[in-house]
């Protein structure tokens, strides 16, 4: 039987919220898919089993069906962290076969093949949480330069070189399978790669020669819009017309997006469809942001951002951090959200002037104050909003997001008033 990879949750997975409040840290996107997928692709022959906290399994399990969660049996794994970005040479660093050992890059532990009882002992674990520090004591241990995720602006800043590793993987370039009009523009076709279903409307202008561009099945490229590679659009996915999709920018499945757009990820479910600029940013699922939304990515002063993770103020050390949002969040029209803005799940932002650069999660109102957005009610939306795109809010999903409500109770308290 072939040893199964094990893609784990670690610790870190807190410096990478609010999106992973909702999902564990290898469901989320960096180039064209997610990080698990890229683990995945790297030792095609072996099961993957996806390991989180238990109050995101059951959705996680009915999201991906045919993918086991937190169940680790046998005798033997191979141990990959969810917050790495795997490359398609990964399988030759870390060999699926091999003797017991942990290897580690900067003092956090990368990956670790396991046997026997360590095995056992791990398969304890990880039905109980996420990994622990120290849960790969007594294993020899080798050093690799593979480092781990750590912020949400780390997944955006390798998006654009990851969207490019996945196409060359994907080995899809040139290949045009969808609909383009006479009059749209493929400028490097070879780099370009248009899927079955897809449309290219009458004057777009897709630009790969510096990056490629790859149109998911059923998407769409409405008239005029100017896409610059390296780009990705996920599943039915539609770009507005006269829509400016700038380099380094990923669209998962079922997004919506117009206006200006650089340096981004959408995860999936997002709608951006007016205009308005957003730039460096990462949004989650269900989000969407009202006509005219803008963000400030860039301080007028070119300093580094500094952004609000767990309570604290970090450093990103870039000048460029965008909007993270997390799932289920909206924003009013004309909402301006300042550099390196973190909001929660389930909020709703309008109003004049900027709102705080830190809004916790179930919150109701912008730079005026906040109230707490009740639960019932966002709930009940989150339903409606999901029905839309044929989804059902499940009791998986739905326990889920009360969960994280529970969670943050601490955090709206400092603002609710």
């Amino acid at each position: 039987m072939t040893r199964p990879v094990v893609v784990f949750e670690d610790q870190g997975y807190v410096n990478l919220q609010p999106l992973t409040y909702t999902r564990p840290a290898c469901r989320l996107r960096c180039g064209i898919v997610t990080l698990w997928e890229k683990v995945a692709a790297a030792y095609p022959s072996a099961p993957v089993v996806l390991h989180t906290r238990d109050y995101v399994a059951g959705a996680v399990a009915e999201e991906l069906q045919g993918v086991k969660v937190n169940e680790l049996t046998g005798d033997s794994a191979l141990l990959i962290n969810g917050r790495l970005i795997a490359s398609a040479a990964l399988a030759g660093a870390i060999p699926l076969e091999g003797d017991d050992c942990a290897y580690v890059c900067d003092g956090q532990v990368v990956a670790a093949r396991v046997s026997g009882g360590k095995c056992v002992e791990l398969a304890r674990l990880i039905g109980s949480g996420p990994l622990p520090d120290g849960w790969a004591g007594g294993l020899k241990t080798e050093s690799v330069e593979l480092p781990l995720v750590t912020y949400p602006w780390d997944l955006v800043s390798h998006n654009g070189k990851q969207i490019a590793a996945d196409f060359d993987r994907m080995k899809v370039g040139g290949k045009i399978a969808g609909k383009v009009h006479e009059s749209a523009v493929l400028d490097g076709k070879e780099h370009i790669h248009v899927a079955e279903g897809a449309e290219i409307q009458p004057g777009a202008i897709l630009m790969a020669h510096e990056g490629p561009i790859f149109i998911g099945p059923g998407s769409k490229v409405m008239a005029g819009a100017v896409l610059e590679g390296p780009i990705s659009l996920g599943r039915k996915v539609t770009i507005k017309i006269l829509a400016k999709i700038y380099e380094g920018t990923s669209f998962g499945d079922y997004c919506k997006c117009g206006g200006e757009v650089e340096e981004s990820i959408f995860q999936a479910y997002s709608n951006k469809q007016h205009d308005g600029f957003l730039g460096h940013a990462y949004l989650g699922e269900w989000i969407n942001l009202g006509a005219d939304t803008n963000n400030s990515d860039l301080k007028n002063n070119y300093s580094n951002v500094a952004v609000m993770i767990n309570g604290r103020k970090v450093d990103s050390g870039s000048m460029f951090v965008g909007l993270i949002m997390g799932d289920h969040s909206k924003a009013g029209i004309n909402t301006m959200f300042n550099t390196g803005t973190v909001v929660g799940v389930g909020c709703n932002v309008y109003g004049a002037d900027f709102p705080p650069k830190y809004v916790p999660s179930y919150c109701w109102g912008g730079a005026g104050g906040f109230m707490e957005y009740d639960l019932d009610r966002c709930l009940a939306t989150a339903g409606k909003v999901m029905g839309r795109r044929d989804r059902e809010l499940t009791p998986a999903g739905r326990a889920m997001l009360e969960t994280v409500y529970k969670l943050t109770v601490d955090e709206r308290k400092a603002v609710v008033k």
